[in-house]
This record gives C-alpha cells, structure tokens and sequence, in this order.
C-alpha cells in the first residue's frame, strides 16, 4: 500500500500576525492545506492519505477536511507530534494500528504547506522509494552556498555542483523508517529533524528526486504573496491557452 502523510502540526509563528497556523490560509479561493491535500487526492496511486494537525487545530482541521472532501473515504486527520519526526511517528503508528503492512509498503511525507507538488514529482517519489527504499526531493542549489560554523566566519564554500536545496515529498519504507527512528537515542530524536538525514546516516540508500522552483513552502508573509502570484499566473495561463486552443500551462501540477 502507498501511504501519504500530510504534516500540518505546525503552529506557523514565522507568518506573523496572523489569527490562525499559515496552513489554513487562504491560497487562491482555499485553504493551503485543502491545495495541499487535493494533490494527493487526485492521485489513483495513493491508498490512504494521512493529515496529521496541531492537537489544538484538530477538530478545525476536521471540518475542513469534511468541507472540501465530503465523499472522501480515503482520508483521515490524526494528532501530529511536537517534532516533525514525532509527527511522521504518528503516522506510522496508525498505520500499522489500522492496516495490514508488508516489506513493499511506502508512505511519502510532505509539508502541508507546500501546495504546488506536482503529480511528476510523486509518481517519481513513489517509483524511486520502490527501488532503493528512500528517496528526497531536490533541486540544484543555484546560489553559492557558505559554511560558516561559528556563525561569524566562513568554514568552508562547498562545490556548488554537488548542492542541493531539499523539499518535499520525502519518501521511506515504512518498516524501515520505523526501525531506523526507533534506533535513535533521545537525544539524537530531539536533533535529527530531517527523516531523510536519518536514513543517510544510518547508512542507507537515499534516492533523490527532482523538484521544481515552484514547489515553494510558504513559511513567511513573502512566500504566501509569491504563492497567489503563483496560482493568479497559473489561471491567466489557461485562460490564455483555452483562447487560443493552447495546451501549454507553465504551472500545470498534474504533471
């Protein structure tokens, strides 16, 4: 079975003033998250998808789930953890609480905020974690990238050939992933916050994936505004395409 855990247990304190998490926003005419999900949803591939919400957002995260996708079976909204990885934990305990898992079982992780995911990207997360057990997204890193380990002087400038900004999806065995956490010490747990690095330094094989410029997280005020310029360029687009019995979208995330 393909697994997808959407993590949306953040309380998005980096957005500012704002009355709620930055999840529940609005992009375009709906919620972040609900632009999140429905990539997902739409995804024949993808067995049970996973929401995992802040516990004092839970039941918000519920009605909207319910609102969006009223004929859903498919969908479930959990508790997420205090850390990212306590939150993909959680996903993997219902899971195993809930289904029948075996050694070909996947789940892909994704940012709740990072509503521009194209299908491309996670049939190759799927088709990549099939075959090595683990895959990331990433894209080339463009600008130079500078160590600096004392936070006050360059360490090192790395070959900018080998640099790669991550994203999401993240990609794992579910039964490996749950192996590899629970081999951590406590403290490694509370500093590992990237399941992906877990894996690297446990010695397995991580594939990776290519992403997209666009595939943006929208963590502060900027990024939300760079987002709706996002999804107003994407709907002049086909406006434009459909004048002209053009096919072409810059920003079509079905593929």
């Amino acid at each position: 079975m393909i697994f997808a855990a959407i993590l949306a247990g953040g309380d998005g304190n980096r957005m500012g003033e704002v009355d709620k998490p930055k999840q529940f926003l609005k992009l375009g005419d709906k919620p972040i998250i609900i632009q999140t999900v429905e990539k997902f949803s739409l995804n024949s591939k993808i067995d049970q998808i996973i929401v995992l919400s802040h516990k004092y957002w839970l039941n918000h995260t519920k009605d909207l789930i319910n609102q969006y996708f009223p004929n859903s079976s498919n969908i479930v909204v959990i508790e997420g953890g205090e850390l990212r990885n306590d939150t993909i934990m959680n996903a993997i305990d219902y899971i195993l609480e809930n289904f029948e898992i075996d050694e070909d079982d996947i789940i892909l992780t994704h940012d709740s905020v990072r509503p521009f995911v194209t299908h491309r990207i996670i049939m190759e997360n799927i088709e990549k974690t099939l075959e090595v057990g683990a895959c990331d997204t990433v894209i080339p890193a463009t600008d130079t990238i500078v160590v600096s380990e004392g936070h006050g002087l360059i360490s090192n400038i790395p070959n900018r050939n080998c640099m790669y900004q991550g994203q999401t999806p993240q990609t794992f065995n579910i039964l490996k992933l749950k192996e590899t956490y629970e081999n951590l010490s406590d403290e490694e747990r509370s500093t590992l916050t990237d399941a992906a690095k877990i894996f690297v330094l446990n010695g397995e094989e991580v594939a990776i994936v290519k992403g997209e410029v666009f595939n943006i997280k929208i963590t502060y005020p900027y990024d939300l505004k760079v987002a709706n310029s996002i999804i107003k360029d994407a709907k002049l687009n086909v406006s434009d395409a459909e004048s002209s019995e053009q096919t072409v979208n810059l920003y079509d995330f079905s593929t």
